[in-house]
């Protein structure tokens, strides 16, 4: 029963990826009259996908980088000191 239950579990993700395919890179928007020309299609549009999920996998598995003014040799762009005191008051 489990094996059945993982055999629908992996066609459900397959049927996922073809349905972002066709979505995103128009894996269906093909008028070929040819079996080469229908494989290029498809084989170009699983690549550019696949170049995709990658690129996404990589880009949300990294960590944002945390800015420590103390330990960074960086400078911040603005200054974040006492805003209170660059103030100049007005007297009439």
């Amino acid at each position: 029963m489990q094996g059945l239950v993982n055999v629908e579990g992996t066609r459900w993700r397959i049927e996922e990826c073809f349905e972002t395919a066709k979505n995103e890179f128009g894996l269906d928007h093909n008028e070929t009259r040819s079996w080469h020309g229908w494989h290029r299609h498809v084989s170009l549009v699983m690549l550019a996908y696949a170049v995709m999920a990658s690129v996404r996998y990589q880009a949300n598995s990294q960590k944002p980088k945390k800015y420590n003014a103390e330990h960074d040799s960086r400078r911040p762009l603005v200054h974040t000191g006492n805003q209170a005191s660059r103030r100049k008051t007005i007297t009439t």
